[in-house]
């Protein structure tokens, strides 16, 4: 009967054991998980566009091969070690001014850095020009509207490039003035925050309606939907 007992309490232990080790490791986990916060590891803006910006840019050069989400885990830590091992840089995973400047995309501060009424105008842009494209190739058309903006050889403010004599077709026929949809400015603040599916194109255009020579001169780096887009 004393042995029973002793039986008895032995296997309750080490239930207990069991279950102290599970919650212990429970808990190890979760921390690792959510250590992995943007806030750590994106230094400028910490925003989801931000993330999003940083994994497209590594599955445009192959280091990362898994769906573009906008959630920083190990798999987006990883590829930026990798990228930042490849290129001389510190590898310690965080994305800061000089992996930032390799990756050469431009991680912005928040869409507080347009007014209201620039990223009014913006929006109306992109529905304009590329209302039924692709969501990115929407976000797209606002990354080059202020590619433009930040390059030497346009006006430096969103109206000044967007009103630029013949840049824009909407601005020609009026389609400008159309009122933008939500997605328009969902496409717009995820401009402003830095994602740029064109990694850094200054013009665009569709191939089936297009009639300028010089226009087609262009190299297209990369095609979205019916757009075509090109640096130079």
């Amino acid at each position: 009967m004393e042995k029973t007992i002793e039986s008895q309490k032995k296997r309750l232990n080490a239930k207990r054991f069991t279950a102290i080790i599970l919650s212990l490791l429970l808990v190890v986990c979760a921390c690792f998980v959510f250590s992995y916060s943007a806030d750590a590891y994106v230094v400028k803006g910490n925003t989801y566009s931000n993330v999003k910006a940083v994994q497209q840019r590594l599955s445009t050069l192959g280091y990362y091969t898994y769906k573009v989400d906008g959630i920083w885990g190990w798999r987006t830590s990883n590829a930026v070690k990798k990228f930042q091992r490849d290129y001389g840089l510190t590898v310690d995973g965080i994305v800061g001014k000089n992996t930032e400047k390799a990756l050469k995309i431009n991680l912005g501060g928040g869409s507080s850095s347009l007014t209201t009424s620039e990223r009014n105008l913006l929006a109306r842009c992109v529905y304009a020009e590329a209302r039924g494209e692709p969501y990115a190739g929407q976000v797209a058309i606002a990354a080059v509207v202020l590619n433009r903006v930040r390059s030497s050889s346009f006006p430096n403010t969103v109206s000044g490039v967007i009103y630029q004599k013949g840049a824009f077709t909407c601005v020609s026929d009026g389609q400008i003035n159309m009122t933008p949809n939500s997605t328009a400015y969902k496409a717009v603040t995820d401009a402003i925050n830095g994602w740029d599916p064109t990694n850094g194109c200054l013009y665009y255009y569709n191939p089936a309606t297009a009639t300028s020579k010089w226009i087609w001169s262009l190299k297209v780096e990369l095609k979205i939907g019916r757009h075509a887009f090109a640096k130079a």
